[in-house]
Parts: C-alpha cells; structure tokens; sequence
C-alpha cells in the first residue's frame, strides 16, 4: 500500500538531502553500556541520565540529521516541552520495549511499551513512530506472535494516517553456531523484508543485507517501499563501508546509533558534550557525503 499524503510528508521530514538521515537514540541498556564501563555503574543510570544523555545527542549532533529516534520511556516529551530539539529536526518515536522475551521454544517474542499507540506518539510530539520486532523467517513459528504484534502496529499507525517505520533484527537461535547464522544472514534479512513488506510495512530499517548483492535483491523486493540501513552497533569505518553499499544499490538512507555515538557518551556531560561535537558530528558528515554522492543531494 502506497503511503498517504500524510505520510509522505511526514517521510519526507526525517530526510535530508535527498534520503532518510535519522540518529537512533532509543537505545536504554545499550546507551547505558556506553555510558558506563561496569555493571554496578550501569545500574545506577537511571532515565534522569539517560534522557539527559539523548538531550545531549539531540542538541549536539541529531540537529545536524533530517531526525532523531527516541524511545517513549524518557527524554519525551521533555525534549519538545523544554524547547531542546531544533526546529528543523524531527522527531521519532520507538514503541518497542527494551529487549524480549523468550517463548518456550526459545524465540524472541518483541515486546512493546505499554500505552504507546499512534495517537499517544502525535501526542508526544511525533512526527512518526517506529517499531521493531525480532524474525527468524527460516522458522515461521518463530515469527506468528511478532508478526501478529506488526500488523497490529501497522494498523494503528493506518488508522490514525501517521507515519510509522518498521524495524526487523534477525538473531541466532539457541545452540545455533555463529559460522552456521552467518552463512544464513542474507536470506534471513530478505526474507525478514518479505515478511515485513506482506504485514503492510511503508518504510524499512533493515541491517545491512550483507553484500551489494544483496542489497540489490532487497531493492527489488521493496519496490516502491524505501528501507534505511542501520548501524547495529558495528564501528563507524565498518558501517561507513555498508553506508556505501547499500545506499549504491537502492538503499533510501541511514538510520545510525551507536556507531555515531557509543565511544562519545559518559555519565560526565561537559565530556559528552566535547564528544558528541568533535567526533560523532564529522562521523555524520561522513554519511551524509556518502548520501550526497549517490542520492544527488
């Protein structure tokens, strides 16, 4: 389904220059990670520092990018109330919970946060929503409760004309070598797009494919639908080279995290701060000379 007027608007909010340009800070036990070198000292970040963190990245670098993607759970609606967010950045808002529970064959069953639905992301200020379930679409029971969970999510977002950004991680099964889920990526992520595309998804953030090959053949599946490669938390030269790849066979834009910012990020603000402009700011212009060259910006 094509998207609405609506829609595309909202689309075209969160690109720059031609391509969907987001900085994903919905992260919650991986910012914390980043932020803190031992366990003890993660547990005692609460959503204070955190949203105080996510201010920081959106003041500092997502300013610079067509988006910033924040969970519900802090920095919302703060980041809108206390007038933190440039005008010229939009805003999206993640529905998933942090991490998943398992099922009793060992599956990842995606979790969502309670009482975010599509008019309570408007609510907050959002110019759209996303949302991310886990697939293994090698093992269809894997993937019923996820499914079920996105194409009620979809609906939502439908109903209320607003727009919504599906995200699909792969994962390794129980006991499954990693040589084993290596050698399975790149159908897994095709197949996951399949899946997400047949639930009714407008607009992708998918992994990197694992080949320009492959982003090619996702490409070709989306068709008109336009699908944003995202970091997964790999280093920034890792991710600049996938960047590359997949915006040069069809990819629509970037969705980057971590590989922005995971090593510019502490509990010390001032230092944060330094980081965030020094080096995660010229990683970003990277990317974005990377969608220059190829989407004509």
């Amino acid at each position: 389904m094509a998207m609405t007027t609506a829609e595309r608007r909202g689309y075209a909010m969160i690109c720059r220059d031609g391509a969907m340009l987001v900085v994903a800070a919905d992260q919650r036990g991986g910012m914390r990670q980043a932020m803190a070198p031992t366990e003890e000292a993660r547990a005692a970040i609460g959503l204070a520092e955190l949203a105080a963190c996510k201010m920081d990245i959106a003041t500092h670098l997502a300013r610079h990018a067509g988006a910033i993607l924040l969970d519900a759970v802090c920095a919302v609606p703060a980041i809108v109330d206390e007038g933190v967010l440039d005008r010229s950045t939009s805003l999206l808002i993640g529905l998933d919970a942090s991490g998943w529970e398992a099922s009793p064959q060992g599956f990842r069953v995606s979790r969502m946060v309670e009482g975010v639905t599509a008019r309570r992301v408007r609510a907050l200020g959002g110019t759209g929503g996303k949302v991310m379930v886990y697939l293994r679409p090698d093992r269809p029971e894997a993937c019923e409760a996820n499914l079920a969970t996105l194409r009620a999510v979809i609906a939502d977002f439908r109903a209320e004309d607003l727009l919504l950004v599906v995200e699909f991680l792969t994962y390794a099964l129980e006991g499954e070598a990693p040589e084993a889920y290596a050698e399975r990526q790149e159908s897994l992520v095709l197949d996951g797009a399949r899946l997400a595309l047949g639930a009714g998804a407008e607009v992708l953030k998918i992994p990197y494919p694992g080949s320009p090959g492959a982003c090619a053949a996702v490409t070709a599946l989306c068709g008109e639908v336009p699908w944003a490669v995202l970091s997964a938390g790999v280093d920034h030269a890792t991710f600049l080279g996938q960047v590359e790849a997949a915006l040069a066979h069809g990819a629509a834009g970037v969705i980057a995290g971590r590989s922005l910012w995971k090593d510019c990020v502490s509990a010390d603000r001032a230092w944060t701060r330094d980081r965030l402009r020094r080096v995660a700011v010229p990683r970003l212009e990277e990317i974005k000379a990377v969608v220059a060259r190829h989407r004509g910006g």
